[in-house]
């Protein structure tokens, strides 16, 4: 078991200050940098060596062996990002020990495993009205109501993740220029846009407000005057947009990335330039990005037509 080894000392130090440096160095966010601790102490909970000049390529097969034999899907196996999760923080670490003149195994010499390329789901325009009507067929306050079209109007509009809309300030939207900033995956800051139905639903939204809390989407089931805590959470908004994609009939799995993907497919058909697109999904890669092209490429629609059963 992976609790009966106690990795050594000078391991545990070099961990500890690899896990300092990308945290103050390279500003990565907590959740990554404890997922990095958890990946590094699986690593060498498995490896059972005493030095990180001890690593070598056979601990690093068999490694990449172990995590591709751990339950983790329907299909008895670890996911393959999962490992590669795992395989990139041993290589990050790696790098720290070379720049540190730490001698220790070639972080060059880990290969990450083939993934498939990513399903994108997304909702196709009539999806998407159907979507955004549903409040108005609840049994729901006005209020209510008013904040669940803004929720999704905006995740159309803007393509925030779901943490980042939930921690929205009402102070962050700026309804006067159309546009704010908003700080995403490791600390970085892009502009997003309002759409004309989007500003129009936050306005109303807003106007109905009545309690103190500062946070832009709030809970409406308890007494606004207490309502400091009762800001939502990304919990609370997935289920938001799953009720509404059920009411409104979509058969598909809908979750606020599914307004994200909607958001960025429908940009680059409408002949948006991925680098642009890039930038306003806060993608750190264009090969994040790509994901989309494959649905959204007008010039192989227009060869099929030109071409096909002529």
């Amino acid at each position: 078991m992976e609790q009966e080894y106690k990795i050594s000392k000078e391991i545990q130090n070099l961990i500890n200050k690899f896990i300092s440096y990308i945290e103050i160095n390279r500003n990565r966010s907590l959740k990554t940098v404890n997922n990095y601790r958890r990946y590094l102490n699986r690593f060498f909970t498995f490896a059972k060596i005493n030095s990180v000049k001890e690593i070598n390529q056979n601990i690093v097969d068999n490694f990449i062996l172990y995590l591709r034999r751990q339950n983790g899907t329907r299909d008895g196996e670890m996911k393959t990002n999962t490992r590669n999760y795992h395989l990139i923080a041993l290589r990050m670490f790696l790098k720290y020990l070379a720049k540190e003149d730490i001698k220790s195994f070639s972080p060059d010499k880990i290969e990450l495993a083939r993934q498939q390329p990513r399903q994108v789901d997304f909702l196709e325009k009539e999806e998407l009205k159907k979507m955004i009507y549903a409040p108005n067929l609840i049994k729901e306050s006005e209020i209510t109501k008013l904040r669940d079209i803004a929720i999704l109007e905006l995740l159309f509009s803007t393509g925030l993740r779901v943490s980042e809309l939930a921690n929205l300030k009402k102070e962050s939207i700026n309804l006067h220029k159309d546009e704010f900033s908003i700080r995403g995956k490791g600390g970085k800051i892009r502009v997003v846009f309002l759409s004309d139905t989007a500003k129009e639903a936050l306005i109303k939204y807003l106007e109905k407000r009545t309690d103190v809390s500062d946070a832009l989407f709030v809970r409406t089931d308890i007494d606004p005057k207490k309502n400091e805590l009762g800001n939502l959470t990304p919990r609370s908004i997935q289920r938001i947009v799953k009720k509404y994609a059920k009411i409104a009939g979509i058969t598909k799995r809908v979750t606020p990335h599914t307004l994200r993907h909607s958001f960025a497919t429908d940009l680059l058909y409408q002949g948006a330039d991925i680098r642009s697109v890039q930038e306003m999904l806060g993608h750190s890669s264009i090969s994040t990005t790509q994901v989309y092209t494959h649905i959204t490429n007008k010039r192989l629609k227009e060869i099929y037509d030109k071409f096909h059963d002529k």
